[in-house]
């Protein structure tokens, strides 16, 4: 039988009239001719070329990896007007004072979205003034975690004391409070997967007229308070812009 051999490995063809197996042998293209033997490939050449084909894509594979940058983990949403999603209910009630106002900005990149808001209380002669300012980045390209809060920001006058420097648990990847920022103020800066969350609070007492009549006593504030009201404005804030 001509299945046979093939199976085996071997083929045989022997002389013969036209027609018999020696001419349909003949007729076929690359076929063995009279009187020769036609040898299958050992296995082990098969399973050979199996090894050597999968190697070649799993080394285009690591190829095209090492041309792709990470792809950070994104799961907050870009808000265009962050000042509508950005309420200090926490702070506000720690405060005593009500906060009106703001001024949002924002930009959608390729590699970065990004969205700020400032807010601050109304001006009131005597009295303890709080400003804030928020700003969220969405990194879809680079991974932030190598330089996530590794400066004081670009105003000159801003001072950075990573002794005062807080780790707060159970916020993000990581989060730290900076309690010494700017002028009497505090930075809170959260970072989760592709997202960067950073919340300056500054306060200063207006003293116009107690320079008039020295009859106002200067205002203090209770910074740890301050502080874990930010921590809980943050939460919030976070959770509302969770996807």
């Amino acid at each position: 039988m001509i299945g046979e051999p093939e199976i085996d490995g071997d083929w045989h063809t022997a002389s013969g009239p036209e027609g018999t197996a020696e001419g349909a042998a003949e007729a076929l293209p690359g076929a063995p001719g009279p009187g020769r033997v036609r040898r299958g490939r050992p296995p082990w050449l098969w399973a050979l070329g199996g090894v050597l084909a999968a190697s070649a894509v799993w080394a285009g594979t690591l190829a095209v990896q090492d041309r792709v940058p990470d792809v950070p983990r994104l799961g907050y949403r870009h808000s265009p007007d962050l000042c509508k999603e950005f309420e200090l209910k926490t702070v506000a009630q720690t405060a005593g004072r009500g906060f009106e106002g703001g001024r949002s900005g924002e930009g959608v990149h390729l590699a970065q979205d990004w969205a700020y808001c400032t807010i601050s209380t109304p001006y009131q002669d005597g009295t303890m003034m709080y400003g804030a300012e928020l700003l969220v980045e969405l990194h879809k390209k680079g991974d932030p975690a190598p330089d996530f809060a590794t400066g004081p920001g670009t105003a000159p006058e801003n001072r950075l004391d990573l002794d005062e420097r807080q780790e707060v648990q159970g916020l993000g990847d990581r989060a730290v409070l900076d309690r010494q920022y700017a002028h009497d103020g505090t930075r809170l800066m959260v970072l989760d997967g592709g997202a960067v969350f950073t919340l300056t609070m500054q306060w200063f007492q207006v003293r116009e007229a107690a320079a008039v009549d020295g009859n106002i006593p200067p205002a203090t504030i209770d910074e740890n308070a301050m502080h874990a009201a930010m921590i809980e404005d943050m939460r919030a804030l976070m959770a509302k812009l969770k996807r």
